[in-house]
């Protein structure tokens, strides 16, 4: 999946960020101890003549460092807005989550050992994307009853084996298996929606006599622009067809288009559930 490489780098440059810092600002010793005579420890002093000398060296080395001083203070905050960007992220889109999920904590499970349960729970995951294609991750995740870590982890081994396919859906990330053909994840990647669903709607029962423009849009309640519109992009996609060869025909809806339309009917009342 792409970006999972990118949050993987990202992170280790972060945390190893924050470490650095925190070990430039850690304090360190700067007086000298030595022993007298009688073998008790005492510090070193410094003669009077060396004094203003070393003043000034000290104000020297404060005035060229002045950069360098900041520098800890710039790693850690650096280190920490990244990751804080990564959690933001996270909270605010699906995909990211899931990216970030399957960078920092697949990587975990993977390494523990595989079981019967694993296999049981993978089995699970695999038939409710078969069951609901173009699921979203947190509606699989929720209507599974699985947590983030293990919903992810599970998604990206059958992802990897070629048993299910996913894509970016605006802010989502959808799922289906990989036995569908080129056709159908067409269909479910671009459902009919909106005006176009509804127009579909008022087609279906018509047959194939058609219903005239002016009726839909009575129907809908929509302009003559807009329907012409609507009607000539179904057109070009061989969804709807004109009943006759009039100049103003009676529209109806196409074989392709009512598989289509069977297919936005389900997706549309699946998000509506959800």
């Amino acid at each position: 999946m792409e970006g999972v490489r990118a949050v993987r780098i990202l992170s280790v440059l972060a945390v190893a960020s924050i470490l650095a810092g925190t070990w430039m600002i850690s304090p360190d010793s700067d007086e000298s101890i030595g022993t007298n005579e009688g073998g008790e420890p005492f510090f070193a002093e410094e003669s009077d003549s060396s004094e203003d000398g070393q003043l000034e060296q000290s104000r020297d080395e404060d005035n060229d460092g002045g950069e360098g001083s900041e520098l800890p203070s710039r790693l850690i905050i650096g280190g920490a807005g990244a990751l804080g960007s990564l959690l933001i992220g996270s909270m605010m889109l699906e995909f990211v989550k899931v990216t970030v999920l399957i960078a920092l904590v697949s990587p975990m499970l993977a390494g523990m050992k595989r079981n019967r349960e694993d296999m049981l729970t993978r089995g699970r995951i695999l038939g409710y994307v078969e069951a609901n294609a173009g699921i979203h991750f947190s509606a699989l995740r929720d209507g599974l009853g699985l947590a983030n870590g293990v919903t992810s982890y599970h998604l990206h081994t059958l992802e990897s084996t070629g048993q299910v396919i996913s894509w970016r859906d605006g802010k989502l990330r959808r799922y289906a298996v990989s036995t569908l053909s080129i056709e159908e994840v067409g269909r479910i990647k671009n459902p009919i929606v909106g005006t176009r669903l509804a127009i579909l709607e008022v087609l279906a029962d018509s047959g194939s006599v058609g219903v005239p423009g002016t009726e839909i849009r009575e129907r809908l309640k929509i302009s003559r622009q807009l329907l012409s519109h609507h009607l000539s992009e179904l057109r070009n996609v061989d969804v709807v067809e004109a009943a006759s060869n009039n100049r103003r025909p009676n529209w109806r809806i196409s074989d392709k288009g009512m598989d289509i339309l069977a297919a936005s009917r389900e997706i549309s009342t699946k998000e509506a559930v959800r």
